[in-house]
């Protein structure tokens, strides 16, 4: 006997124990059949073992790259020189230069959208770049409002984009 399961036409899993003839005569039957509102198939218990497997082998090696800001917090009150520290997850922080695969350096953008990708992030007082590889640096700002946006960039300064980015809001007093 081995475990099966069934996999009905609404997507939902059953389960059942099944022997090598029974296997045999379903999957014959599936293959004749031809309204899909009947159609079943079977995956022994073995093959479902291997897709779970190789679908959880493939979430484990998936790179999980991205960016956050943190600190200030979301929805701080901070004086009006204040330290942000920017995290960065799945690609390596260099300085800025040469273009290298899964690196590239932080931006802080002040009531900014996120750049799009490929673009070169503009160099003014509202896109701060650290070109030398900072991952924390003290920003000074009058009182206000403000959106900060922490935006990745390659060693040219070219956006990785939205994917590549994370916004708070603060306030500074």
């Amino acid at each position: 006997m081995t475990m099966g399961y069934l996999i009905d036409t609404d997507g939902s899993f059953q389960p059942f124990e099944i022997n090598s003839h029974d296997l045999d005569i379903s999957m014959a039957l599936t293959a004749t059949t031809t309204h899909t509102s009947l159609a079943r198939r079977i995956i022994s218990g073995a093959s479902a073992a291997c897709l779970t497997l190789g679908l959880l082998a493939a979430c484990a090696t998936a790179p999980t790259q991205s960016v956050s800001l943190l600190e200030p917090a979301d929805g701080a009150t901070v004086g009006t020189t204040f330290k942000v520290r920017f995290g960065v997850k799945g690609m390596a922080v260099a300085p800025a230069g040469d273009i290298v695969k899964d690196s590239g350096h932080n931006h802080l953008l002040i009531n900014r959208m996120p750049v799009t990708t490929g673009e070169s992030v503009p160099f003014d007082d509202n896109h701060r770049h650290f070109g030398a590889g900072q991952s924390e640096a003290m920003i000074t700002l009058p009182p206000g409002q403000y959106k900060l946006t922490s935006q990745f960039a390659n060693g040219a300064h070219q956006s990785y984009g939205a994917p590549m980015s994370a916004t708070i809001q603060i306030t500074v007093k």
